[in-house]
């Protein structure tokens, strides 16, 4: 059984970081460790919450003892997305730092979450500039959406074309497989929605029908957690990348889909639990040049 250590935001009510990760990626057959970063009453997209942002320190002081345990030899990958501040940010490179010591064919899948096309950088400042300088040159796996790919290039990304390039140019700078979210070029019908991903075997693409939501000010919150988990499963259980990008996408849409069936705010993640191992919604990926 592969393990994961999971550093991430955790919520009480709802589904992110953590409270997104964690739960499909046990019914996907894999172990989790979490460590928290928060621990939230809610997503902050209701505007309000309660509860405590957990201290780097506090964090570094969890690994050490699961380090104490002798136990992070068995981590496969670390799995990291939204990082509050810098301080958090050098905590959790320490840790990847550690847990790679300890066994070093370990990888580490970072979630660069610090921006949204229409939205543009929404994380305190200095993070975004963490997550390009600090973060991509030692990130083995990325999964960037289209602007975070744009702003950590410097590279444009508004035709299908230029996002490829551009996350091509993305391997370059540190991560050996690169996953693109929320793909679209000028010449779609606006009725679909891509994900692209590139490694040492060569560049593919999915695309899947583009369910409109607008309910927090951006789409499905958690879906972005939901995606690197998924598609670090299905690498870890060693899928080819187009195979993983292709199971990917049909888990993430067909848990979407059952979302907005039922009308929730909230992912259906307890609801479409079966999507996770044989999705409802099936989608092949195809080559790029």
């Amino acid at each position: 059984m592969k393990q994961i250590l999971s550093i991430q935001s955790a919520v009480a009510y709802g589904f992110a970081g953590n409270s997104a990760a964690v739960f499909p990626l046990r019914r996907a057959g894999l172990d989790v460790w979490p460590v928290l970063t928060v621990t939230y009453s809610n997503h902050t997209g209701y505007g309000a919450w309660r509860g405590p942002a957990i201290p780097p320190e506090a964090v570094a002081d969890v690994v050490t003892g699961i380090d104490e345990r002798g136990v992070l030899a068995q981590v496969d990958a670390v799995l990291t997305g939204y990082q509050g501040s810098a301080a958090m940010g050098e905590a959790i490179l320490d840790a990847v730092a550690l847990v790679k010591r300890r066994n070093p064919g370990a990888v580490y899948c970072a979630d660069p979450v610090f921006g949204d096309v229409g939205r543009g950088i929404f994380v305190a400042p200095g993070i975004a500039e963490f997550m390009r300088d600090a973060v991509t040159p030692v990130a083995d796996i990325m999964t960037p959406n289209l602007f975070e790919l744009g702003f950590i290039t410097g590279l444009p990304t508004d035709t299908l074309p230029q996002a490829v390039a551009a996350a091509r140019r993305l391997r370059e700078m540190g991560p050996s497989t690169v996953l693109i979210t929320s793909v679209t070029d000028p010449s779609d019908s606006g009725d679909t929605i891509r994900m692209i991903a590139i490694d040492d075997t060569g560049a593919w693409s999915v695309e899947t029908p583009f369910l409109r939501r607008d309910v927090f000010g951006s789409g499905f919150v958690g879906s972005g957690d939901l995606t690197a988990a998924m598609f670090l499963a299905r690498l870890l259980s060693g899928d080819a990348l187009p195979d993983a990008l292709a199971t990917t996408a049909s888990i993430v849409f067909s848990i979407l889909k059952k979302t907005d069936d039922l009308g929730l705010l909230e992912l259906a993640l307890v609801q479409a639990q079966d999507d996770v191992v044989a999705p409802t919604w099936t989608f092949a990926a195809t080559p790029l040049a």
